[in-house]
């Protein structure tokens, strides 16, 4: 019996042990910063280009190419040279038009790529416009109403937050009436 109660304490032990190895190998990762986002060192560039926003994997794919890097090279061993050659790139990148997130821009005509906050902040404006001109998706977008005409019979429901849980319902209690009283006024 004492046996088995120490081999089991001996195995919780080793466990614990590789948990805290593996937390410690974890906490050495390096961190590299691109574009203003932390990235895993330890991640390849293709998948680390991919966690910027903005960035696809075909995108990723075409700048690995077109700046004659290894996709498969870990961004921790990337030069600071080779980091500044891609968040330039990315800012202006010469890749054909298909890939680009941006064509033909309403306000301006061109054909550019946006990441980041950039990418928030023009959708965010683009949003504003549709709402101001009063466009079918603008409306859609002011009533919280799917916009890429999605079904609304079963999903959607606005506003669940101020509803609550789905299938509760709160009925009202009616309060009990008073006892009757006699014309007097006093109760028997």
């Amino acid at each position: 019996m004492e046996d088995k109660k120490n081999r089991q304490e001996e195995e919780e032990k080793q466990e614990n042990a590789k948990r805290m190895q593996d937390k410690m190998m974890l906490s050495n990762v390096k961190l590299i910063r691109i574009m203003g986002k932390d990235i895993p060192g330890d991640k390849k560039l293709i998948l680390g280009l991919t966690k910027l926003k903005g960035l696809s994997w075909a995108f990723a794919n075409a700048t690995c190419k077109k700046l004659n890097m290894d996709p498969n090279k870990r961004i921790e061993d990337l030069k600071e040279e080779e980091i500044k050659k891609l968040t330039e790139f990315v800012k202006k990148p010469t890749l054909p038009l298909f890939l680009l997130n941006r064509r033909k821009d309403y306000n301006s005509g061109e054909d550019m790529h946006l990441s980041g906050n950039d990418l928030d902040l023009q959708k965010e404006f683009d949003i504003k416009r549709l709402k101001k001109i009063r466009a079918y998706k603008g409306i859609r977008h002011m009533l919280g109403q799917p916009v890429r005409g999605q079904s609304t019979k079963s999903h959607f429901r606005t506003n669940r937050k101020s509803k609550g849980s789905v299938g509760v319902t709160k009925t009202k209690t009616a309060k009990a009436p008073a006892p009757a009283t006699a014309k007097g006024g006093k109760k028997k």
